[in-house]
């Protein structure tokens, strides 16, 4: 501690409470939309949204310490949308809880068997975009479903997103969300609200093969290609060679113990991580890990309470929409960027098309969702054209 103390510094501290604040409130609204959509109550959302907190901020404190490398951690955005487009299980939330704890041994796997981790790196990069971009494509479509049901106050939202992003990106989901939340709490049923600190709800455990390979499976691939592989690249990019092993393991064990109190899981981040790892977190390089410890203290001292008043106010809301409107505006930037990536590589753009289609129809066979037979599909194509392309 006597050397974290002396690498402390105001800008360090500064920027990690703008990259925790930032982080939160930009995707919040997309945790809370696919935790309510596979099943959970708002206890259970709210008992899962502050202990995310809680993981999130200890495991960032935790990882950073040890190693001195600003290593941020984050909710897997992606697998959060995966789970908006899905249908409630058919064992409700107890089975989403035993998808969550799959994906986090998986993830725990891929630390301790090298090999396993490298066999998801293989799976073709506009593929694994194009899954992402089918999964994404129909959250960025409710911002135009709110203005269906209520004009006025989409109209509102959308129209905050453009004009704060016009001057500054990075506050443009936030300000959505704060006008989302604010016109649901006005429009609401004029009834007292209370607010409380979270009850941490625990959640049984269910485990069914259609609901692992519906949701474990497609959250895995979706965390490690989406969040944790970008995660090293950015560190990379800052001249910081993150530990893999360790991150994998804590990431992946946390997420599992975690999904017990309702939380779907935690990995590397990458927007924040470029934040805490940047110049602007210190000029020194050495000297920027405090910015991820003090963005860890936020997520897990701050934010919890927080997690209740949102929940609070989505669950004395009679439609959701505000709030899944918010969640699509957010998703728009990594919607553009997964399906440039599936379709810049003209020899892949069949596979990736292939994968974007089924993923986005929202097909299910053998109550198996699309995710899984989108990726299928593309795997398929792509080796069906590699044979062609090899002459055999």
């Amino acid at each position: 501690m006597r050397r974290f103390f002396a690498d402390f510094s105001g800008q360090s501290a500064a920027m990690g409470i703008f990259a925790a604040i930032v982080g939160y409130t930009s995707s919040v609204a997309v945790v809370i939309n696919g935790m309510l959509a596979v099943g959970a109550s708002h206890e259970q959302a709210a008992s899962g949204l502050a202990i995310l907190g809680v993981t999130m901020g200890f495991t960032a404190i935790g990882l950073s310490l040890v190693s001195r490398i600003p290593i941020s951690i984050a909710w897997t955005l992606p697998g959060m949308a995966l789970l908006s487009t899905l249908p409630v299980p058919a064992g409700g939330y107890s089975a989403a809880v035993g998808a969550f704890i799959v994906t986090g041994m998986l993830i725990v796997l891929a630390g301790l068997w090298t090999q396993f981790g490298r066999l998801v790196t293989r799976i073709p990069g506009p593929i694994a975009n194009a899954m992402l971009a089918g999964i994404l494509f129909k959250l960025c479509l409710a911002p135009f479903d709110a203005l269906h049901e209520t004009p006025k106050l989409a109209a509102l939202v959308i129209l905050t997103w453009l004009v704060v992003g016009r001057f500054h990106r990075l506050w443009a989901a936030p300000a959505a969300l704060l006008v989302a939340v604010a016109s649901m709490s006005f429009a609401g049923p004029q009834h007292a609200q209370t607010f409380s600190l979270p009850a941490l709800a625990w959640v049984s455990p269910r485990f069914d093969w259609h609901t692992v390979v519906s949701i474990a499976l497609p959250l895995f691939i979706v965390t490690m290609a989406s969040q944790n592989i970008p995660g090293f690249a950015v560190l990379s990019t800052y001249g910081y060679e993150a530990p893999a092993r360790p991150s994998f393991l804590a990431t992946g064990a946390a997420s599992a113990i975690s999904a017990l109190l309702g939380a779907p899981g935690i990995n590397l981040a990458a927007v924040t991580a470029a934040l805490c790892a940047g110049p602007d977190a210190h000029a020194q390089p050495e000297r920027r890990y405090p910015a991820a410890v003090v963005a860890g203290l936020v997520y897990a001292v701050v934010l919890p309470p927080v997690s209740s008043i949102v929940i609070t106010l989505v669950s004395a809301s009679s439609s959701p929409i505000l709030i899944e409107a918010a969640a699509g505006l957010a998703l728009t930037g990594a919607f553009s960027s997964s399906l440039f990536g599936a379709m810049r590589d003209e020899q892949q753009r069949l596979p990736a098309l292939a994968t974007f289609l089924v993923t986005a129809s929202g097909f299910s066979l053998y109550g198996i969702g699309g995710a899984f037979w989108g990726l299928c599909a593309g795997l398929v194509i792509h080796l069906l054209y590699a044979v062609r392309r090899s002459g055999v």
